[in-house]
């Protein structure tokens, strides 16, 4: 099997609408998609979505935020019995996700212009690739990255 790319990285929130304005006003992302719980009118296969577009078919069931081609962070307000979620690297399982641009002292200048302030100065990772830290409403960690030509990312240094 060969990928081509993540499609998405997908959050629940109880933020929406301050996490759409994070995601596109202030990280640049550009929404494509909202979709809408009336979709599941017809789906008897979905019983618990059918309910709900039953009760409130305008509601919304997720947003589609496209960071670069075809790759998007999916938005879902959060239900009502859902749990917080843990803090940063408590459980194993996820942990971040990471961003990459072609000049992170470029993208530092934005985000701060935008009001983003970095939780991390720039640095080189043991990776020999740049990086810093941020975080959108919901507190979720991510990275932003540059490669170098030295990144391992790039070059590998793995043996069989």
């Amino acid at each position: 099997m060969k990928y081509t790319s993540i499609m998405h990285i997908a959050f629940y929130t109880r933020h929406f609408d301050e996490m759409l304005d994070f995601y596109c006003h202030k990280l640049g992302g550009k929404i494509k998609s909202i979709t809408r719980y009336n979709i599941y009118l017809d789906r008897d296969d979905r019983p618990f979505q059918q309910k709900i577009a039953q009760e409130d078919p305008q509601r919304i069931f997720n947003a589609y935020i496209e960071l670069a081609p075809l790759q998007f962070i999916e938005l879902f307000p959060a239900l009502e019995q859902q749990k917080e979620h843990p803090a940063f690297n408590e459980h194993i399982g996820y942990s971040h996700f990471a961003l990459t641009v072609q000049d992170i002292y470029k993208a530092q200048e934005e985000l701060m212009a935008a009001g983003v302030v970095p939780d991390t100065p720039i640095t080189k990772g043991p990776s020999e690739t740049y990086q810093m830290w941020v975080h959108d409403p919901d507190g979720n960690k991510f990275e932003i990255m540059q490669f170098t030509d030295n990144s391992l990312q790039v070059v590998g240094n793995y043996d069989k």
